[in-house]
């Protein structure tokens, strides 16, 4: 009798819906004056980071497509999950943001034949994250820096070859 209690204890606990995550989604853009194919040429190497947010970058796996793994700094470790023509998103595994479900994605889209738009969008649970100041801290560390990297990535594309 106490295990059959113990077993539907057990089963009932199981079958709690979960607290639902506080997702964090920052978006940064900027408009480049050059087409999408060039900017993305100039700015969209998984490792282009080393130019534009100045971090070293390595590929530790992977020739660049999904799956690849590169390490920034010699302690991120983050895989490519998706891929498109003119765009990647990584997840993090290891590093910072690796226990706040982080997850970013770099694209580079046509406005017409001449002109394009760098985005890049991030995500994080900041549910997971352990308090208010730390939620806070993080948004605006994270706000703050990408659009530095959307900033340098339009200055990067636009500079003569």
């Amino acid at each position: 009798m106490f295990q059959r209690a113990l077993l539907g204890c057990c089963l009932a606990a199981t079958a709690m819906p979960v607290a639902a995550a506080d997702y964090i989604v920052i978006r940064r853009e900027i408009e480049v004056d050059r087409p999408a194919d060039l900017v993305w040429a100039r700015v969209g190497d998984y490792c282009g980071i080393t130019e534009w947010l100045k971090l070293s970058c390595a590929i530790v796996s992977g020739q660049g497509d999904v799956g690849t793994v590169r390490t920034l700094n010699n302690e991120t470790i983050e895989p490519m999950v998706a891929k498109t023509a003119r765009s990647y998103t990584y997840g993090q595994t290891v590093g910072g943001m690796a226990n706040y479900a982080y997850n970013g994605t770099l694209a580079v889209e046509p406005i017409g034949e001449k002109r394009a738009k760098i985005v890049y969008t991030l995500i994080y649970d900041a549910d997971l994250m352990p308090s208010d100041e730390v939620r806070k801290a993080q948004f605006e560390r994270i706000s703050t820096r990408f659009q530095g990297a959307v900033e340098s990535m339009k200055a990067i594309a636009e500079a003569k070859p």
